[in-house]
């Protein structure tokens, strides 16, 4: 019998690297899995990836800062599945490098609507159709506990999110819903590579590598190292954790 054998699981920003890692982590244990995400291309190939059949794994393809598209998410879920055990509100992207005066307003909004508004909508819309004892994973960031010069969009949404898990993790505490957040450092993916190559042509040397030389463990994260907390927070084992921040992160908070 699997960690979550049987339990119905959603999870947003499916198709990239930490999405499908947790995907795969979930249906070896048993999951039913439906997966979201705005890019059909990620979905597919994730699918692909993924090779579960249709009574196992779903995907849906939906702008998650849009409440009707994340009302059809989650109804697809309930209709395919049943009531939700699981949500896992992983989507984000990263925003612009650059200095306050000069960050331009229509990105820091954009950037605010797909890491936090997602988030509140996810929770909102998803919570009358989850069991109790269920559990809300929200994915922030190091950058959610601390900050850097030039990304305030991403280190304002990543602080956000702490704040909202905490209050919703209050709210539905007399449900057994656990609610926490999961802070990952540097994960070695595609997007923490674009950030770092923006990074580095600003700051005129090799940003990964002075990434490297700040975390104590010495490198970036895999993403199936992460997964392995989606998997805790997901299953039973974490029975007793909720309103908390789950740092992943080499070391670089300490």
């Amino acid at each position: 019998m699997g960690k979550v054998d049987g339990k119905v699981c959603i999870i947003t920003g499916g198709g990239g690297s930490l999405g499908l890692a947790s995907a795969t982590l979930l249906l070896e244990e048993g999951a039913k899995v439906m997966l979201v995400d705005y890019n059909q291309e990620y979905l597919a190939s994730a699918a692909k990836a993924l090779n579960a059949g249709p009574d196992r794994l779903g995907t849906v393809k939906a702008d998650v800062s849009n409440k009707q598209e994340t009302q059809k998410y989650i109804d697809q879920t309930v209709a395919r599945w049943g009531k939700i055990d699981v949500l896992f509100s992983n989507a984000g992207i990263c925003g612009v490098i650059k200095p306050i005066t000069e960050y331009p307003e229509e990105v820091f909004d954009h950037v605010m609507a797909v890491n936090v508004r997602a988030s509140f909508l996810a929770c909102k819309y998803a919570l009358p159709h989850m069991k109790d004892g269920g559990s809300i994973i929200i994915t922030s960031s190091i950058m959610g506990v601390t900050a850097d010069s030039n990304v305030c969009a991403y280190a304002t949404s990543k602080h956000a999110l702490i704040g909202l898990m905490r209050t919703v993790a209050k709210e539905v505490a007399a449900r057994k819903i656990r609610v926490n957040i999961l802070a990952p450092g540097p994960i070695d993916n595609t997007f923490q590579a674009g950030i770092e190559e923006r990074l580095s042509s600003i700051i005129g040397q090799n940003a990964t590598e002075m990434i490297n030389n700040r975390i104590p463990l010495g490198r970036h994260a895999q993403a199936e190292e992460i997964a392995q907390w989606v998997l805790f927070l997901a299953s039973d084992q974490s029975s007793f954790s909720t309103g908390s921040v789950y740092m992943v992160d080499g070391g670089l908070n300490a």
